[in-house]
Order: C-alpha cells, then structure tokens, then sequence
C-alpha cells in the first residue's frame, strides 16, 4: 500500500472514533451505548460552564440527544466508572479489563493514593464498606453534617478519601449519579444488575495488556506506537519492534502516512476503513465543536502529529496565564482542527456565549466555513436550552462580524 497522505489517516481516525460525518439519524438510547462502546472510553470532569464533558462528547457524535441517557446507561450498570487515563464511564462488557486490582493498574496516581490509603486507613475503610453493607447506598454528602470531630470516621474530608479508596480498590463501585454527585455502593450490589456471563472471571494479565493494546488501536482507527500507551494509562511507552508480532499474526496492520517519521498502525478491524481511506473514498463532512477531553485532541503529541494543532487545557491555570481562555472547545471542520473557543452556557438567560473564538493560522474564513461554524455553534446552544449566541471577539478581528451575520442568516430560515 502507499503511504496515506495525512488528511487520509485523520479521517480514518475521525471514522473510527465516529466524527466523520454528521449523524444520519436521531439519537437514541442505545446510540449513546453504542458511542461509548465504540471510544471504549469516555472521561469524566465536573466543569459545567457548557455541558459536562462527557455530555459533550457524546453530543460532538450524536447531535440533539437526552443527556438523561448517559445516566440511566449507568444506573442501569450498563457502563461503569473506573480509572483509565483519567476517570471515566466504560462499556460494562469491559468490566474484566478494568478489575480491582491489577498490576497494569499499579503505578497509576489514582491507584497508589488508594494503596496508601488503604494502608494507613484499613479500618476506617472497611468500617465505611460495612456501613454501606448494613445501610445502603451513599455520597460523601451524606455525612457532611455528622462530624464526631476532627480525627472522627465522619469527618467529610477522611470519608470522601475512604469512599474513594474503596472505589478504587474495588469494593466498591458507583451505583448512578445524581447531579452529577457519585453515588456509592458495594460492587456485588452494583454487578448483579449488570449483564456479564460471569462477573468473576479474571482475565490474566497478559490478556488484559494484550487487550488494551489491541483496543486502543481500535479506537484511534490509526496510531503510532508510541501513542498506544496512554489510551487506556498503561504506563511505558511502545516501540515498533514490540509491535512486530501483532503485526505478523495480522492483528494490527503496519502502515505508512507522509509526513510521519514513524509508521502507524491500524486494527484488524478497520481493514475495510484503510482500505476507503487508501483509495480517498472516506470524506470528511461534519462541522461540530469537540470537549476538550474528547479522545480526538486530549494526548498533546497526537493532536499535534494528526492536525498540527497545540492544545493545551488552560482550565487548570492561573487566568494571567491562560492564552485563549478558560473552557475552550476545539472546532472541528470538515476533517481539520480549524480553532477554537471560550464559551460560556447562561443557561437561566438562555445565551450562549462565544467569549472569543480563535482561527489556527493559515485558516481563512470564507463564507463556507463560517456557515458551517455558526451552524455547529447554534445546534450546541440549542441543545444547551441556550438558544441566542452572542458572539464577542475573534481572531482574526473580521470572524467575529461574519459569525454574527451567519448566525443570524441561519435563525431566519
């Protein structure tokens, strides 16, 4: 096969993660399992200015769907919570990679934390797990108000790292959410709605790191090696001779893109997908505004590599050190990052605010971009309940005036 030219492999990558092109049909229920179990990943963060991450994730994907979905799929235990990369809702039929606890699992942050609190905590942690053996269900909330007093077992801060500790460790598992907040229960409890042929079945740990690996690659559509790695956090970077024999099995498929030092791989799986993307038959039609936690920009160096576009998530710095803003969601257009944006949902004045919006150099905005732009920027205000988009400032200085004018060209329809 020739190389792939890089647009080539950024919309296998854009097929596989399921932001190619627009939805064909509405949202459903089982749409959103669907997009879960096709990302086999989706981060979880609490920051609300516009939707929730996850919600917006989905919606980047889906369109118009009822967030109320994403709940139910895990109340229902049909997706759980665990820590991969970072937090996030996982298809349960993925419950055995993530099992409690695990040497792969080992060196995260998230596990240590918990290791450590279970070792200077033990007691304290298992008196916390038979309170809810005995009595149900609960969020650190619960007890906010029963201090015994500082050093006591409800002291809030001390339970919340004691819920999360048995979280981790696998006692216990999350039940649902409400507004947002975990709710807590015992895992047994949690697995017994789930629908798993055998919930404690162990996979060895060489299957798990094989998996992992394989599914990571699934995921992206296309990947260097030394992307794998971070997908699923499994900490140590891959070389291309750790992939020789995944690639003479033919699990994985060695290719080559312009432009890259290093080949990529492709799963098994997307065959059909490389084979579209090698002949220019995969084109990129949708318009829509990404999470800055969606898998298509959240590892830097692949973001990078895939669109020559440097993202970094400013939320987390001090405002005097922020360069575009606080909560600013990548534009993806038609197969490219395009810019970027600050944006604000005032949800009890029904506005959406554009704070700045922010072109990557060399984008033009012509009249076909902005149309498309705006449309993206309006279907996510209506779907936020925000329907009237102020548009503040941009870079370049004219966007701004023609993102005003499509907008309201579109509202006249």
């Amino acid at each position: 096969m020739k190389p792939l030219s890089l647009q080539q492999a950024r919309n296998l990558h854009l097929a596989a993660q399921g932001l190619l092109s627009p939805p064909r049909a509405r949202a459903r229920r089982k749409s959103v399992l669907a997009a879960i179990e096709r990302m086999r990943l989706l981060q979880i963060d609490t920051i609300h200015v516009v939707a929730r991450s996850p919600y917006l994730v989905l919606f980047s994907r889906l369109g118009d769907y009822d967030p109320h979905w994403l709940d139910d799929l895990l109340a229902r235990a049909e997706i759980f919570e665990c820590w991969a990369h970072e937090a996030c809702f996982a298809p349960i039929a993925d419950f055995g990679l993530h099992r409690h606890p695990s040497p792969i699992r080992a060196g995260h942050w998230a596990h240590r934390n918990a290791a450590r609190m279970q070792r200077e905590h033990r007691a304290d942690v298992e008196a916390l797990i038979e309170h809810i053996r005995l009595n149900g269900a609960v969020k650190s909330s619960d007890f906010e108000r029963q201090a015994k007093g500082a050093g006591g077992w409800w002291n809030r801060s001390n339970e919340k790292r004691w819920l999360e500790a048995g979280f981790v460790l696998g006692g216990l598992m999350i039940a649902r959410r409400e507004n947002f907040q975990r709710i807590y229960d015992l895992s047994e409890r949690v697995l017994a709605k789930a629908k798993l042929a055998d919930a404690d079945a162990r996979m060895s740990e060489a299957d798990i790191r094989r998996e992992f690996l394989l599914g990571a690659v699934r995921a992206l559509g296309i990947a260097q090696a030394r992307w794998i790695d971070d997908y699923f956090r499994t900490y140590g970077k891959f070389k291309d001779a750790a992939l020789d024999a995944h690639v003479e099995s033919g699990d994985l498929i060695r290719v080559a893109v312009r432009g890259w030092d290093n080949p990529a791989y492709v799963h098994r799986d997307h065959a059909e997908l490389l084979a579209r993307a090698a002949r220019g038959a995969l084109r990129a039609t949708h318009t829509t505004l990404l999470s800055p936690f969606d898998p298509v920009v959240w590892h830097r160096e692949r973001a990078s590599a895939m669109f020559g576009f440097d993202y970094t998530i400013e939320c987390y710095l001090p405002e005097h050190k922020r360069r575009y803003g606080y909560f600013v969601l990548p534009i993806l257009h038609r197969g490219r990052l395009v810019g970027r944006f600050d944006a604000k949902a005032h949800r009890a004045a029904g506005e959406f605010e554009v704070k700045a919006i922010f072109l990557e150099p060399g984008v033009e905005p012509d009249e076909a971009l902005t149309a498309d732009v705006a449309a993206a920027i309006q279907r996510a205000a209506d779907w936020h309940g925000t329907p009237k988009v102020i548009v503040r400032r941009s870079e370049p200085k004219k966007f701004a005036a023609m993102l005003r004018g499509a907008l309201k060209k579109g509202r006249k329809r």
